[in-house]
């Protein structure tokens, strides 16, 4: 399934991040597994690099944990074409990690996978270009990134070309879980509601049912990423069922 189509689908889209290589490759389709038995309706996974810029320190240790394994971009990708995951994911990479493996190998090894999305934090808008011709004949998204800080000029330029989904950053500052939110970021939401062609997801400090069910009003869907990693990490596997299960059913 196209990964819009599964958001638009779900009740509330629920996204939860896992490190790839975090306990092991050969845990992977496990840990896939069962985020989607739980109800996700997309999973995120992250490849580890060594200068993550835009992680806290859970996803940080998550990605050292995978990197200290000899885990690379490489390695994933040949072990997702055997997956039998039947929802989409979504793939977050920096850009170093590509372009040490080559971008049409690394789309050409992606298209062998459940992989419909792909997230490059730390390529912008204006070098898009670097990606998009490679994608243009897949059924591979690569969906934006909209910050607090984006003028609404801004706003409007990059909805205009998204694909799969916004990815709405609700916090300044690197992921990682969040006592509160600013107010800013309802306008943000709502706003960008109304100019998208595709869903906006929220994500960034999301970690509990309260966060999830405040930014169910403002828009499609929730990106959780440091809880999800803690809660493998810690092996708490029915705390974190539970609480994607939760969080599908708010709306």
């Amino acid at each position: 399934m196209k990964l819009q189509q599964a958001i638009e689908q779900a009740n509330l889209a629920v996204v939860p991040y896992i490190m790839a290589g975090d306990g092991g490759l050969d845990q992977l389709e496990n840990q896939m597994q069962l985020l989607s038995n739980a109800g996700a309706t997309a999973i995120e996974l992250g490849i580890p690099f060594s200068d993550p810029v835009a992680d806290g320190p859970v996803i940080q240790e998550a990605g050292s944990r995978a990197l200290a394994a000899h885990i690379s971009l490489e390695q994933i990708l040949k072990t997702l074409t055997t997956s039998k995951i039947d929802i989409p994911l979504v793939v977050m990479s920096y850009f170093n990690p590509i372009y040490h493996l080559g971008v049409e190998r690394f789309i050409e090894l992606a298209k062998k996978t459940p992989i419909k999305g792909l997230i490059i934090p730390d390529l912008p808008y204006e070098h898009r270009d670097l990606i998009m011709p490679h994608i243009e004949n897949t059924d591979i998204a690569l969906i934006p990134l909209i910050s607090l800080t984006s003028p609404k000029e801004r706003m409007e330029l990059i909805a205009k070309q998204a694909q799969g989904f916004i990815y709405a950053v609700t916090v300044n500052g690197t992921t990682g879980e969040r006592a509160e939110f600013g107010d800013k970021i309802d306008e943000n939401l709502t706003y960008l509601k109304t100019i998208s062609p595709v869903p906006v997801l929220a994500g960034f400090g999301i970690s509990n049912l309260d966060h999830v069910a405040r930014f169910a009003a403002v828009c499609d869907g929730v990106i959780v990423g440091s809880k999800i990693v803690q809660l493998l990490h810690d092996g708490k596997y029915e705390e974190l069922s539970e609480f994607i299960t939760g969080a599908s059913a708010i709306k």
